[in-house]
């Protein structure tokens, strides 16, 4: 690979580069994409750009992530390294943003509701970013899991205690009054969804100015509050599991204008000192 594809491919992309990028993705992605089918897409999509801006850029299960957008904020280019510098995914997408929504925040202030570092896997304000960001009950939610050596597991991924979020700590990210709870449900083979119930175990809190915090995915039979308790910023939960509509342990967070998720939208959270974590970081708690 021409070493600087990697960190210029906006301006390769523009510049026509077809053949090098195409020549640098995997055996895989050409068996399922010619050359003349991925020049054809290509220069459809090119047609009216002057400049491609990179905004996000990561490292998830081993694939170094860059999502490109050109200057009118339209068109979204998502491409995927492996550690040889090889393509392993390439998106040519329309890029849609919520903009009069997301300048709104919390009034409130939250804290993530976590003990120690965990990894944001899904979160921002885009669907590159964020796949929760397209639908309007969890437009602002984040996924949360813990990460260690670009993994979220250790030895086989089949079972849930050898994912490092299972069975971890989930508090309360602000002070307020439980209001719903949910515990009876059993936690999933990972890489199996329980599409039945969408939450699994889950905890609701009533906060001030009638905003809802909502935790989901928590393990079976882990919480440690009951509806109608009063509970403290930082106050734990319960702990992480993966139950419901999750294919692996992990935190699902968000704030929303409703205590009924279904008839709910999802509020961008205002965080202290202005933080606004997004898909990629590693957090500690505040």
């Amino acid at each position: 690979m021409d070493y600087q594809l990697k960190e210029r491919f906006g301006e390769f992309f523009l510049q026509r580069n077809y053949k090098i990028i195409y020549e640098n993705t995997s055996i895989t992605f050409q068996k399922l994409v010619s050359f003349e089918e991925f020049l054809k897409l290509s220069i459809k999509f090119n047609n009216g750009v002057s400049q491609y801006n990179c905004i996000a850029s990561n490292i998830i299960h081993g694939l170094y992530r860059y999502i490109w957008v050109d200057d009118a904020q339209t068109k979204a280019i998502i491409i995927a390294f492996d550690n040889k510098d090889v393509i392993q995914g390439l998106y040519l997408k329309p890029f849609e943003t919520y903009r009069k929504s997301d300048q709104i925040r919390t009034i409130n202030t939250y804290r993530m509701p976590i003990t120690d570092e965990w990894f944001v896997y899904w979160g921002g304000t885009n669907e590159f970013v964020n796949y929760h960001y397209p639908f309007e009950q969890q437009r602002y939610a984040y996924d949360l899991v813990k990460m260690v050596n670009h993994q979220t597991f250790k030895d086989s991924p089949l079972k849930n205690e050898n994912y490092y979020a299972f069975g971890a700590e989930v508090v309360a990210p602000a002070d307020g009054t439980v209001i719903q709870v949910m515990s009876s449900i059993k936690d999933n083979i990972p890489g199996v969804r329980d599409e039945a119930n969408i939450l699994g175990n889950y905890c609701i809190i009533a906060h001030d100015k009638n905003e809802f915090s909502m935790l989901a995915h928590l393990k079976k039979d882990s919480i440690f509050v009951n509806v109608g308790d009063h509970v403290k910023i930082g106050q734990l939960l319960g702990l992480c599991g993966n139950s419901g509509y999750s294919s692996e342990a992990h935190i699902h967070f968000q704030v929303m204008n409703h205590a009924n998720f279904m008839q709910a939208k999802s509020l961008r959270i205002k965080f202290p000192e202005e933080s606004d974590p997004i898909q990629g970081e590693f957090l500690k708690p505040c």
